[in-house]
């Protein structure tokens, strides 16, 4: 249940277009024909379900207060690393980057060309690195839960960068005011899409309504039971007084 709610979460919730608007440049730039958007997309998450693991292994083992005396021993236990964190991360993207240019430029050069510089400005796409570093503030425990999230946050802005994509291809026989034209209604359209996902921020809620309620008839029953050792105590002492 845990990564079934977090998957969906990363997808709607926190989608990294709509939500925290990451990756706007490629979004905006690649997001004229859906073929090409669909190519983008799809490296995008690829790039983000091996990411987010590697880098929460390093982050877990290397990069955190004390990791590396978990499997080096007690005398590495002082050792505090978390100022590589960019550096380390960035340089698993940009690997994982290279190589899925690699591929695209063997197997579909046309698409490889229509992508252009984009595809390995991805490298440096802050919706990549957000990905990471969202896996990290968020203190995510399992390496599971990692690539559930680096997936859940690769389709959802594969999701974004595909609407926004198909909506481009047909407004060009749309009646567009000429001052609009171009990355002016895509922002429109952009933030209007934005206020409907923000519609999912309640799908996942009633599992954490359930919590307050327990908590709040746990901390309930707590102060009755003080209430009633502070009653105890004073008749004991009215007795032991008589």
């Amino acid at each position: 249940m845990e990564h079934l709610e977090l998957f969906f979460k990363s997808i709607f919730i926190d989608n990294m277009v709509f939500a925290t608007f990451l990756g706007m440049c490629s979004y905006l730039a690649v997001s004229k024909k859906v073929s090409t958007a669909v190519g983008l997309g799809a490296a995008v998450i690829f790039v983000l379900v091996v990411t987010v693991p590697v880098n929460w292994l390093l982050d877990q083992y290397i990069l955190q207060p004390g990791a590396l005396g978990r499997w080096l021993g007690e005398e590495y236990a002082s050792y505090d690393l978390s100022f590589l964190s960019f550096i380390m991360f960035i340089a698993t993207i940009a690997t994982m980057v290279q190589l899925v240019e690699i591929v695209v430029e063997k197997f579909s050069p046309s698409l490889y060309n229509s992508l252009g510089i984009f595809l390995p400005l991805i490298a440096v796409n802050c919706a990549i690195l957000g990905g990471s570093l969202f896996m990290q503030s968020r203190e995510i425990p399992t390496i599971g839960l990692s690539f559930v999230y680096g997936l859940g946050s690769g389709i959802g802005w594969f999701l974004a960068i595909l609407a926004i994509a198909a909506i481009r291809e047909k407004i060009r026989y749309s009646n567009v005011p000429p001052a609009l034209r171009g990355l002016g209604i895509t922002f429109i359209i952009t933030g209007l899409m934005a206020i409907g996902f923000m519609s999912f921020g309640g799908m996942l809620t009633g599992g954490d309504d359930e919590a307050k309620e327990e908590t709040k008839a746990a901390v309930i029953e707590n102060v009755e039971e003080k209430k009633d050792d502070k009653k105890e105590i004073a008749d004991n002492t009215i007795k032991a007084v008589e």
